[in-house]
């Protein structure tokens, strides 16, 4: 919980998606996709652009949402980020959707980290 904008319901869900076995989580794209945060190619023509995967668990992508939104609002290097991504052109979507995939980068580390810690004899 010491993540900025994460309350005990979203590190709840988020522990739950990752399981009880950190072996499940090889890396952090692992991570991504199991909670719907992995990018998918989503260009037509001469636009090149990225959306999110749909699949995964919802639960998770909705948990990375709201702590998302709420970083956007009250975080102050996320709040300059996203101003900077805005002058470059991007959207909203593709701005939540950036910051949804490096909070589950993020994220992973803190959760492997836990969950190995509490398993007896798993090889890190």
């Amino acid at each position: 919980m010491s993540v900025f904008g994460a309350g005990p319901d979203t590190v709840s869900q988020l522990l739950i998606t990752a399981g009880d076995n950190p072996a499940r989580l090889r890396t952090e794209a692992h991570f991504a996709a199991l909670a719907g945060a992995c990018p998918i190619p989503a260009s037509s023509g001469k636009t090149n652009r990225h959306g999110l995967n749909r699949a995964g668990d919802r639960q998770a992508n909705s948990a990375l949402y709201h702590i998302v939104i709420v970083r956007m609002a009250h975080h102050q290097p996320t709040r300059d980020y996203v101003t900077r991504r805005t002058a470059q052109g991007r959207t909203k979507m593709e701005i939540i959707r950036c910051l949804k995939r490096y909070l589950a980068r993020h994220l992973y580390r803190l959760i492997y980290d836990t969950l190995a810690g509490q398993s007896p004899g798993l090889n890190a």
